[in-house]
């Protein structure tokens, strides 16, 4: 499988690794299902309003993330590449503008790792979301978790 499909440094990644204790399929499907996406989905706190969510290449996913004390949150991005239980990758065209990669990788039947990679342009541009979103994906990476005990 190739991963290949931005251009990008180290200096211009965010990443967030975490193996969950599930299938591929499961994992995939926690992803893929806007039913399943919407609940996890951001930061703690946080809900979705979906507006469109066409899970195919070329696809729109448009939605708005609700703040918990205040603030919404819209987010245009389009399916760059989608290859079922093993990579999804998008373009944000809201800002800020970056590429998201994300992989599945089965380590065995019953657990997944999954690598979370935040594409930007610049160096600049990634340090000025780095300082809060790395925790931030942690936060996300948990509701996934809580989301995944939810389907099994």
């Amino acid at each position: 499988m190739s991963t290949a499909l931005f251009s990008t440094t180290s200096e211009c990644e965010i990443v967030t690794t975490r193996t969950f204790n599930v299938s591929k399929e499961l994992l995939f499907t926690a992803w893929s299902n806007p039913e399943y996406l919407k609940k996890w989905w951001g930061p703690n706190g946080f809900t979705n309003t979906f507006t469109e969510f066409d899970f195919r290449e070329g696809g729109t996913w448009d939605f708005i993330m609700h703040g918990p004390e205040k603030g919404n949150y819209h987010n245009v991005c389009e399916f760059v590449k989608i290859d079922p239980t093993n990579l999804i990758a998008w373009k944000r065209h809201s800002q800020p503008l970056f590429k998201v990669l994300f992989t599945f990788e089965a380590l065995s039947n019953a657990q997944t790792k999954v690598v979370f990679k935040m594409i930007f342009d610049t160096e600049e541009e990634c340090n000025k979301l780095k300082k809060f979103v790395v925790d931030k994906n942690e936060e996300n990476f948990d509701r996934l978790e809580e989301q995944l005990k939810r389907m099994t």
